[in-house]
C-alpha cells in the first residue's frame, strides 16, 4: 500500500514518526513535507497529499497539523478525497468502514504519539464495508461534481 503523508510545522515531529514506522511496517511512503518546524502553511501540504490520494497516484494520506482540522478542512476540498480527523478507535475503524475514508488527519498538539500511531494503524488495517455504505459514498463523490 502506497501512502502520502504531510504536515506543516506543528506536525513536523509527528509525521517524522510516521514516515519511520510506516516504512518499517512495509508501506510505500511519499512524504510531501513540511521538512522543518519552520511556520509552514497546512493547505500546502494537505493539497499535495490530497492531491495524490484523490488522483489515484496513492492509497491513502495521512495528514498532521496542531489540531487536525485543518489539514481536514483543506484536504476535503480535493476532489475524490475523504478526510477524517480520528480521535478514537471507533472513529478510525468506523471512518473506513462506513464512509471509506481515504484521508487520515492528526492533532500533534492535542494528541499523544502513541496514540496516533495507534489511530493510524487500525485506520491503514480497515477495510470499507461496502454495501449500503457504499451508496452513500457515492452520494458523497456527486456532491463533489454538483457543486461546480
Amino acid at each position: 500500500m502506497k501512502i502520502a503523508i504531510g504536515a506543516d510545522h506543528a506536525g513536523f515531529e509527528l509525521k517524522e514518526k510516521f514516515r519511520q514506522k510506516l516504512a518499517k511496517d512495509g508501506y510505500e511512503v511519499v512524504d510531501f513535507g513540511t521538512d522543518s518546524e519552520q511556520s509552514a502553511d497546512y493547505p500546502d501540504y494537505a493539497q499535495r497529499v490530497a492531491r495524490e490520494v484523490g488522483e489515484g497516484r496513492a492509497d491513502r494520506g495521512v495528514l498532521v497539523c496542531g489540531t487536525g482540522v485543518g489539514m481536514a478542512m483543506a484536504a476535503n476540498k480535493i476532489a475524490g478525497v475523504r478526510a477524517a480527523p480520528l480521535w478514537s478507535e471507533d472513529e478510525a475503524r468506523l471512518a473506513r468502514e462506513h464512509n471509506d475514508s481515504n484521508v487520515a488527519t492528526f492533532g500533534a498538539r492535542l494528541m499523544e504519539d502513541a496514540r496516533a500511531a495507534e489511530l493510524m494503524d487500525v485506520f491503514l488495517n480497515t477495510e470499507f464495508a461496502g454495501g449500503r455504505h457504499a451508496r452513500r459514498v457515492a452520494k458523497i463523490a456527486q456532491l463533489e461534481h454538483s457543486s461546480k
